[in-house]
């Protein structure tokens, strides 16, 4: 699976990096980006945080991709 961030819906409002530090950080310029190297590592560990953020998202931008 994989997770990704459509920056042009991102609000800032940093809630996904509230709920999961470990995928997602607030970058300077204010908007959400997955951290470099995670968006592939996608695991039921992180999965309930990652559905969370994208269930809480003010700016629906959280979007999960499967494999195929």
């Amino acid at each position: 699976m994989r997770v990704w961030i459509d920056q042009n819906l991102c609000t800032g409002d940093g809630i996904c990096e509230q709920i999961c530090p470990s995928i997602f950080r607030i970058a300077e310029d204010g908007l959400a980006y997955v951290i470099d190297g995670t968006d592939d590592k996608v695991d039921e560990w992180n999965l309930d945080q990652i559905d969370q953020a994208i269930d809480e998202c003010p700016g629906e931008c959280i979007f999960l991709d499967s494999d195929g």
